[in-house]
């Protein structure tokens, strides 16, 4: 019956990695015609469109009859003015060019008609440029991750363009194809509060010891001077003094806080190391974080897990109202949790484990080499490519791979006692854990990838009593039997495995480590 059970797990694990969320076709639609008013109008050469090798300019321009479209100076100013404070959005005013059209605009009752016309198309090839950037980001995630797994966002910018162009409601624009999520906002948000701090000149704080309370260390003038600026403390900087005292044990327990460390006053590594952050290297990685969240869907489901990597949590939020909060354990940045937009399938109870090829190669072998009874401690039986048990005496070291390698169900299976299946091309699930004592700790980057989850039966209940059939003492009956047991989650749940390192709230600047060192090279990549 083990094998049986062994096969089952199996074969549901091989089509949920099979099986993945197919997204939506978009249907575009034709463009609309431009309406053109009385203001001056120029003739434009195709081949000058031609230069800019954008599809939608070409078509952009067919809907004009090939006429310039800016000559109301409304719209004109208004469209200037979003690129020039494009900044406040995160955006870089000059990938769109906003210094030369200024010069153009100054210039406009001067211009002849082939400067017009240039004007006019510089206008709308990076007016569409900024539009699209807003909807889905300036760079695509899959030509920077091999392991962010998010559909394309489809945009069709010229259907949006032109009716707000028609419509004369270009103001709205900006704001309606932004994301609408929380999180989105919050980042704009902290953007506008960082915008707020004066230049930071404060010197690096010198790595030390761990401070703890009374004690006497000359790094404690500087970090003073950090919690003063980043208004943890308030007080005069002239009056700082060499011991940490109470007032700035309070406000260093407040700042651990906003950083996702351990709020217990005691200044080690950690801290220092997020004292030192700059406010110019805070603002990049707001920059980056509103960029991510630009790849991730405009909308979130009804019902959805979202969890965040870099903060070790998951939420479950239900017809906007978060219903269940639990702290995770993610990949280490070896083995990284990937980022994966699914939907939630199935619950396994007394799940079984099948050693994956990178715990096999990296842990496993060796340790088998070392003592050929590894495996049999932990409940791992071998078998070979025809199913048969091979005893380890037997087993060959030179080929690790011919084998497979199953752990029994379980309170001490590596995936505790349940895991929740969802379709991606990872092979990766939530579950519960044999090392429940790690939640309180403060990093978790510890798994192979996979997502460990706190109190995991509770979490499991939650989602499967939509009517009532699912009582405690139902799901007790199941782990005691020790059989392993597949249950199809008949609520609709989207699943949000993402990753952000920053937001605000209530007016407070937050922040994680970035866990996984991908900030800074975002922010080069924008920049560049």
């Amino acid at each position: 019956m083990k094998k049986l059970y062994s096969l089952v797990v199996i074969c549901i694990f091989v089509s949920c990695k099979k099986e993945t969320p197919k997204p939506t076709p978009i249907i575009k639609k034709p463009v609309p015609a431009i309406i053109l008013t009385d203001e001056r109008k120029v003739e434009i050469d195709t081949a000058a469109i031609g230069t800019f090798k954008s599809e939608t300019l070409k078509q952009f321009y067919i809907a004009s009859e090939n006429q310039t479209v800016w000559g109301n100076l409304a719209k004109r100013k208004y469209v200037l003015a979003q690129l020039e404070n494009s900044d406040k959005l995160g955006l870089n005013p000059e990938d769109y060019k906003a210094s030369q059209l200024k010069k153009f605009e100054s210039k406009i009752g001067k211009l002849n008609d082939k400067d017009l016309a240039t004007y006019d198309i510089l206008l709308t090839y990076n007016f569409e440029k900024y539009l699209s950037h807003l909807y889905k980001g300036k760079l695509d995630p899959k030509k920077l991750y091999n392991n962010w797994d998010l559909d394309e966002k489809e945009f069709d910018v010229n259907n949006v363009l032109i009716k707000a162009f028609n419509k004369n409601k270009l103001d709205s624009i900006v704001d309606n194809i932004q994301p609408k999520t929380q999180t989105y906002k919050q980042l704009l948000k902290a953007l506008e509060i960082i915008n707020t701090f004066p230049d930071d000149n404060i010197n690096t704080i010198e790595s030390v010891e761990k401070i703890v309370l009374n004690d006497t260390n000359s790094a404690l003038i500087n970090i003073k001077k950090r919690l003063l600026y980043w208004n943890d403390m308030s007080g005069r900087k002239d009056s700082l003094t060499k011991i940490y005292d109470n007032k700035t044990f309070e406000a260093v327990k407040q700042f651990q806080e906003r950083h996702g460390l351990a709020s217990d006053g005691v200044i080690g590594i950690g801290t220092i190391k997020a004292l030192n952050y700059s406010k110019e290297k805070r603002k990049e990685q707001i920059i980056a974080n509103l960029e991510r969240w630009r790849w991730y869907p405009s909308e979130l489901a009804e019902n959805y897990f979202i969890i965040n990597i870099p903060d070790y949590s998951l939420n479950v939020v239900e017809n906007q109202d978060t219903t269940l909060v639990r702290n995770v354990v993610v990949g280490t940045s070896k083995r990284r949790t990937p980022v994966i937009t699914s939907f939630l399938k199935t619950v396994v109870f007394n799940p079984t484990w099948t050693v994956p090829p990178t715990i096999l190669k990296e842990d496993v072998v060796p340790a088998m080499k070392r003592n050929r009874n590894y495996l049999a401690k932990k409940n791992i039986t071998i078998y070979d490519t025809s199913g048969n048990v091979v005893d380890p005496v037997s087993w060959n070291e030179n080929k690790p791979n011919n084998y497979r390698y199953v752990q029994s169900p379980g309170y001490s299976n590596s995936l505790g006692l349940m895991k929740i299946l969802f379709p991606n091309h990872h092979s990766v699930y939530l579950h519960d854990t044999n090392h429940r004592n790690i939640f309180g700790r403060n990093n978790r980057s510890m798994s192979s990838g996979c997502v460990r989850v706190e109190n995991p039966l509770e979490l499991a209940q939650h989602i499967l009593d939509v009517d009532g059939t699912w009582p405690q003492n139902r799901i007790d009956t199941i782990i005691a039997s020790k059989k392993t047991m597949s249950f199809k989650i008949t609520k609709k749940y989207a699943l949000y495995q993402w990753y952000w390192t920053a937001w605000s709230k209530k007016n407070q600047l937050l922040f994680r480590a970035d866990i996984y060192n991908l900030d800074s090279d975002l922010y080069a990549k924008l920049r560049n």
